[in-house]
C-alpha cells in the first residue's frame, strides 16, 4: 500500500469495482418498483446541517472515486486478492440488503434479513465494495477519503433514522434498541 498512487488511464484500474457496484445498483433499481426506489432516495425533512455534512461527505467520496478510476489495480499481489475478496463480499451483502428492502411492505420498517444485524446495510455494503477497491489499488489516501466520506455521511444516516422514527414510531424505536446502526457497533 502507498499513500499517493501513480495515476493513469488504464483498462485494469479501480474503475472496475465501481462499475460492478453501479451495475449491481442499476440492475436492481431497474427491476424494483418505482415506489421502492423512491423510498431509498427520500431526503425530505433533512436539516441544513445534515445536508451540509452529507455534501462534504460526497466531496470526499468523489476524491476517493477519482483515485479509484485513475489508479491501476495491483493485480498479481496479495493486496489485490484481499481487495477482490472484500469487493465480492460487499456486492453480495449489497444485493441481500436491497432484496430485503424490496421485500418489506410499504409502510413497515425494514427489519428482515440482513437488516437484523445492521440498520443501514446498504450503505455499509457499498462502503465495503469501495473499501475493497481502495485495497485493490493499494492507496492509503483513497482509503482515508472513503473513511472521511463515511464519517460525514453519518449525519445523513441520523436524518434517515429521524424520518423512520417519525414514520414508524415505537416499532422503529424498538428496532433501534435491538439492532446496531453499523453492524457490530453503535
Amino acid at each position: 500500500m502507498e499513500w499517493i498512487p501513480t495515476l493513469q488511464i488504464g483498462w485494469l484500474n479501480g474503475w472496475i469495482p465501481l462499475a460492478l457496484l453501479a451495475l449491481t445498483d442499476g440492475i436492481l433499481f431497474l427491476i424494483f418498483p418505482k415506489n421502492v426506489v423512491a423510498r431509498l432516495f427520500d431526503r425530505s425533512g433533512w436539516t441544513q446541517q445534515q445536508i451540509a455534512f452529507t455534501v462534504m461527505g460526497k466531496l470526499c467520496a468523489s476524491v476517493c472515486l477519482l483515485f479509484l478510476i485513475f489508479t491501476p489495480l495491483k493485480t498479481g499481489t496479495t493486496v489485490f486478492l484481499m481487495g477482490a475478496v472484500v469487493i465480492v463480499l460487499g456486492l453480495f451483502g449489497l444485493v441481500k440488503a436491497l432484496v430485503d428492502f424490496r421485500a418489506t411492505p410499504f409502510g413497515e420498517p425494514v427489519e428482515r434479513g440482513i437488516y437484523r444485524i445492521s440498520r443501514h446495510p446498504q450503505i455499509m455494503m457499498s462502503s465495503v465494495v469501495l473499501l475493497g477497491g481502495c485495497i485493490a489499488i493499494g492507496s492509503w489516501l483513497a482509503t482515508l477519503m472513503l473513511v472521511l466520506a463515511r464519517v460525514l455521511s453519518h449525519f445523513g444516516i441520523l436524518a434517515e433514522e429521524e424520518k423512520c422514527l417519525q414514520q414508524y414510531g415505537d416499532a422503529y424505536r424498538a428496532y433501534m434498541r435491538r439492532v446496531p446502526r453499523y453492524f457490530v457497533f453503535f
